[in-house]
């Protein structure tokens, strides 16, 4: 099946609502406020799950930003 798109051209089809990026492992950093599991601040992980489909990429793409920045930390060099 293939969908119509409105007049104005827009596809209408409902977006997909990314996966939580919980992993089970919830230990929240004190110093940070970050989840040690996920990466995510409590108050993402509070919000996820009225968030909407945009917003929750948003804290996916904070988090993937934070994964980059601590690369390599704590490792011998």
């Amino acid at each position: 099946m293939t969908a119509t798109p409105d007049p104005d051209g827009r596809d209408r089809r409902p977006v997909r609502s990314p996966a939580s990026p919980c992993i089970g492992i919830c230990l929240m950093d004190p110093a940070t406020r970050l989840c040690r599991g996920c990466l995510r601040h409590i108050s993402e992980i509070a919000a996820w799950y009225d968030a909407s489909a945009a917003e929750k990429q948003a804290i996916l793409d904070r988090i993937a930003a934070r994964r980059a920045d601590t690369r390599g930390v704590g490792e011998r060099r």
